[in-house]
């Protein structure tokens, strides 16, 4: 694959200029790409244009975080797990990412600076001022490349906002945080506990029900887009419904 067809495969799907999205990505699942990662990310930022926003999860999250074994986040040195796409993507100079050690975002373009200013004043990683939550304040999508809801961050954002009694732990840890200026300080956050199994996937037919979801392919790659305004309500809708939908 190449460039031109993964911007005319978004296009296609109907990511338009001026939007903005959050995009979740498998690398592996184009096959061979010109350009590999780089060729993805200029082809994300194309698809929205100039006056478009691309964001991706550089999240550093892991098991072992706990209160005893507060994380430990370097804004710029910090790698992610979330695969090499927002690896490279972070790296980017043009690249704006949050300051937050476990639920980080990296973005480019004119909604950069909204979508990751005072992530750690969200009062839970992806809740309040996250910018997982204001890309639904500004009715922006989510996009899956070769990859599964299973991974979808929008969806801790429902269970913060819903106060799953599953998804955090009790007490707060004493992360310590190095910012762009080279700043070191130390700040008590909360911690999402992961001892219960999810099933992300289960809300995929109800978002597609309510037309708050499509699905497609670009060449070999899975797609799917979704609306993250009205997704994060009916997901919110059905979590009170049944608090535990999200879980195995």
């Amino acid at each position: 694959m190449n460039r031109t067809e993964i911007v005319n495969g978004l296009r296609n799907m109907g990511i338009a200029a001026g939007d903005c999205i959050l995009v979740h990505t498998s690398l592996r699942s184009f096959g061979h790409v010109e350009g590999g990662a780089d060729a993805v990310i200029d082809a994300l930022l194309e698809a929205v244009g100039p006056k478009g926003t691309v964001a991706v999860p550089t999240l550093t999250g892991r098991r072992e975080d706990s209160a005893e074994h507060p994380p430990i986040f370097d804004v710029r040195n910090t790698p992610c797990w979330t695969g090499l796409i927002p690896e490279t993507f972070r790296q980017r100079l043009e690249a704006v990412r949050s300051l937050h050690p476990t639920h980080s975002v990296a973005a480019i373009g004119p909604q950069a600076g909204f979508l990751t200013k005072d992530h750690l004043k969200s009062p839970t990683p992806c809740g309040r001022d996250s910018p997982y939550m204001r890309l639904a304040e500004l009715d922006g999508k989510v996009v899956f490349l070769g990859v599964t809801l299973y991974c979808c961050t929008l969806l801790h954002t429902v269970e913060e906002s819903a106060e799953s009694p599953y998804h955090m732990m009790p007490d707060p840890a004493p992360a310590r945080i190095r910012d762009y200026d080279g700043r070191t300080f130390t700040i008590r956050i909360a911690l999402h506990d992961w001892g219960t199994e999810r099933q992300f996937e289960a809300i995929e037919p109800v978002w597609l029900a309510k037309c708050a979801m499509t699905k497609g392919r670009i060449g070999p790659v899975d797609v799917r887009i979704v609306r993250a305004k009205p997704a994060l309500q009916i997901a919110l809708e059905t979590l009170k419904r049944q608090p535990l939908f999200l879980c195995k």
